[in-house]
């Protein structure tokens, strides 16, 4: 599978869940995590929808699939704080949490012209 193929089959799965097929949705994503295993991109949209359906332990599976990929990214982060937030672990929650907001202040030190509205 291209590069490109893999961002379509993305891009249909979240399409297919937007407009409540949430089996080919999750029939897409399972072949985009087939085929591209180091697809942080196919992961975390995996982890979303699991979560969004409400389950919980596949969501955490790929939500820390993705994570092993990227454990800096700032949604990865959030996504993991709102697993074990519903999970009940406030601690980890807690933890995932900070790992964002981390992200979120490295980004706006990367990027300071993007936070003054663009004025430089």
């Amino acid at each position: 599978m291209t590069d490109d193929e893999l961002q379509t089959l993305i891009e249909d799965a979240t399409a297919d869940y937007a407009m409540g097929d949430s089996d080919s949705a999750l029939a897409k994503l399972t072949r985009a995590t087939t085929a591209a295993p180091v697809s942080f991109e196919a992961w975390h949209a995996l982890a979303e929808v699991n979560f969004s359906l409400r389950r919980l332990d596949a969501a955490l599976a790929a939500g820390e699939r993705a994570h092993a990929l990227q454990p800096s990214d700032l949604f990865i982060n959030t996504t993991l704080s709102r697993i074990w937030m519903e999970r009940g672990d406030k601690t980890k929650a807690e933890h995932f949490g900070a790992q964002a907001k981390i992200g979120s202040w490295k980004d706006q030190l990367k990027n300071p012209e993007q936070q003054a509205g663009g004025i430089k």
